[in-house]
């Protein structure tokens, strides 16, 4: 048997999986395998599953979990079964006040990396880099994503899951120490970059950024990240940057050779698949629900060993909020296996709907493959050129978020042979494009499970007439639902009646699940940007005018253009995913979703579009709703 929690949680005997399906099952074997060859007792189990808020059968109803544990298993109280021919006997005993998961070390994948992690270390102290290196990097690919995956931790579980991620960012500093030791400083840079924009406050991230650009050649964006690290300490934690990275500041300003690389670095590093793959990967922070099938079906697709000899792209699509950035990280992971050269991701799109250059990406991209000498004077061409080169013969995932022009998917297309994922919140076509897959708005009973899955059966059942209300109010997007949730969660003593009073209609009230979490406001903002003027005032028109759809002839009546103008326009709504349209009776509706029509009011038109911003004088035009539409269409 084989026990993996550095990632999505899994139970494997002889091969096969073998993981329990149920949630709370899931949870009771997870904790039993962590705390494996030590008692667990049964308090503990309880308050893991129903923290302080047991019911009176709690004792009973652990029992009957526990006896479905071995029943999944195949094993009686007295059953063993033998973890991959180690000679250990794996057990499931009750003990006195609890029980106990029999395992060897060997059997749960987080006993190796904290072996492997403790290794390295005494390698890097002891002056053996390279040893240590490769020792931790051998460490850090056991994990997959965030430790126990979709795992829906209680109290017990959630420490242990804080305490593996602290081992894991110790094990990553090691290693980044071991290769900067080793003046693999240039091929650190897209790494560094990449962790310091996901964790801005973490300062030895930022100390190690600094250190690398700086024996780069690049003291200027040294002392900049610098001043961007003394930033993000004042407006997240109100500090100041410590007494360390200060004096690592000062001494680049006066040019200290103490920061200079050892005299024996080469300065650079040579990827192979053998040897440091890069991995860019986000980890996996949602539990996705709704799009299992969607997910197997990009499995399927990107490990089809059978599939055409060339570059392929798998493309999730989908409105604002409707978690396909979240989709295609999670389709990541699950294909990363198959492209065992690397995964290299990038964010093609801004905060401010502002787009990033491909020159730049493919540049970080470049860095990350230990190919930092193509870049030295290369003209974008060259850098694509090189690129596919390095990519034609091997396998390689590109994973890209928030694309929303095709030649970005051209710029940074991998050679043959490897793979890309991209998000889109606009309708893309591509020759590469062998799978593409809608995040719609979910339906309300997977909303219901949604939400059930962070706050419980019980919590909803005393609230049905709210729940139905919640999830009318979120329009089926996961981004609003989760945002929901949390602030439910967060106030336990809260029925749903009192957010639904809180937001009053207006899903903008609702505050984010987290401090980075994105806002439904601002992702419906960055794809209002991408419109032009016109396009930006009919998302506004139509979005004031009604909530239940307007017809081609309508919405010419309310923009004051032509019927063969305002489809133009109705049509590119529905391309950038701000709009649906409807067939009634081989006529088109054209609706835009609940939050979406409460955010348009709070969007603004570029200065130099207000102009073109303002309605027609007529406003007593009266806009055909979707019964008249339909009652239009019986008739014809």
């Amino acid at each position: 048997m084989h026990v993996k929690v550095l990632g999505e949680f899994e139970v494997l005997r002889s091969g096969v999986r073998v993981t329990p399906a149920a949630p709370k099952l899931r949870r009771v074997f997870a904790l039993l395998a962590v705390e494996a060859n030590r008692a667990v007792h049964t308090d503990q189990l309880i308050e893991e599953l129903w923290d302080d808020r047991p019911p009176l059968s709690a004792v009973t109803t652990l029992q009957t979990y526990i006896y479905q544990l071995r029943k999944h298993l195949n094993w009686s109280e007295a059953a063993t079964g033998d973890a991959g021919g180690t000679g250990v006997k794996v057990t499931l005993r009750t003990t006195p006040g609890g029980y106990m998961l029999t395992l060897p070390d060997d059997a749960l994948d987080a006993v190796e990396f904290e072996k492997l992690a403790a290794l390295g270390r005494e390698q890097l102290m002891a002056g053996n880099f390279e040893r240590a290196s490769l020792v931790l990097r051998q460490a850090l690919d056991l994990w997959t994503s965030r430790a126990f995956g979709a795992v829906s931790p209680g109290p017990l579980l959630h420490a242990h899951m804080v305490r593996l991620e602290e081992l894991r960012k110790l094990a990553l500093g090691h290693r980044l120490e071991a290769d900067l030791q080793l003046g693999r400083h240039i091929d650190l840079i897209g790494e560094l970059t990449t962790l310091v924009a996901q964790q801005p406050t973490h300062e030895g991230f930022q100390a190690k950024l600094m250190l690398g650009l700086y024996r780069a050649g690049r003291r200027a964006e040294a002392l900049q990240a610098y001043q961007r690290a003394r930033t993000a300490l004042a407006a997240e934690l109100g500090l100041e940057p410590s007494a360390e990275l200060r004096r690592l500041h000062q001494a680049m300003l006066t040019a200290d050779p103490c920061l200079d690389a050892p005299a024996d670095a080469t300065g650079t590093m040579v990827v192979t698949a053998a040897h440091q793959q890069p991995n860019q990967l986000p980890l996996e922070t949602d539990h996705l629900v709704g799009r299992e099938e969607a997910l197997e079906a990009v499995r399927r697709t990107l490990t089809d060993t059978g599939r055409r000899p060339t570059s392929v792209v798998a493309l999730a699509v989908g409105p604002p909020g409707s978690g396909k950035s979240v989709f295609a990280v999670h389709a990541a992971h699950r294909v990363r296996e198959a492209y065992p050269d690397g995964v290299l991701f990038a964010r093609l799109q801004r905060d401010d709907g502002s787009l990033v250059p491909t020159d730049e990406v493919l540049a970080d991209f470049l860095r990350a493959l230990g190919l930092s000498r193509a870049l030295r004077g290369a003209s974008a061409q060259e850098m694509q050129a090189a690129f596919r080169t390095w990519t034609a013969q091997r396998r390689l995932l590109v994973v890209l978020d928030d694309v929303v022009e095709t030649h970005q998917l051209d710029a940074l297309l991998p050679g043959t042979g490897s793979a890309m994922i991209a998000s889109s919140r606009r309708l893309l076509s591509h020759p590469a494009m062998v799978i593409t897959t809608r995040t719609a708005p979910l339906a309300d009973e997977i909303c219901r499970c949604l939400l059930s899955d962070v706050l419980g059966d019980e919590r909803l059942q005393a609230d049905l007439a709210g729940l139905g209300e919640l999830v009318k109010l979120s329009g089926g997007l996961p981004l609003a639902l989760r945002a929901a949730a949390s602030l439910l969660q967060r106030r336990p003593h809260w029925p749903i009646s009192k957010l639904l009073h809180l937001a009053d209609g207006d899903v903008r009230r609702i505050p984010p699940a987290g401090r980075d979490a994105p806002r439904i406001a601002d992702s419906v903002g960055r794809s209002f940007r991408l419109l032009s003027s016109a396009e930006q005032a009919a998302f506004r028109l139509v979005a004031a005018s009604t909530a239940s759809g307007v017809s081609v002839a309508g919405a010419a009546a309310l923009l004051g253009v032509d019927e063969s103008e305002a489809e133009l326009l109705l049509e590119d709504l529905v391309e950038f995913q701000l709009a649906e349209a409807e067939d009634i009776g081989g006529m088109f509706l054209y609706s835009i979703r609940g939050p979406f029509r409460t955010v348009a009011s709070s969007l603004t038109h570029r200065p130099e579009d207000a102009a073109c911003a303002a309605p027609p004088d007529d406003t007593a035009r009266v806009l055909p709703t979707l019964e008249l539409a339909r009652a239009a269409a019986r008739s014809a």
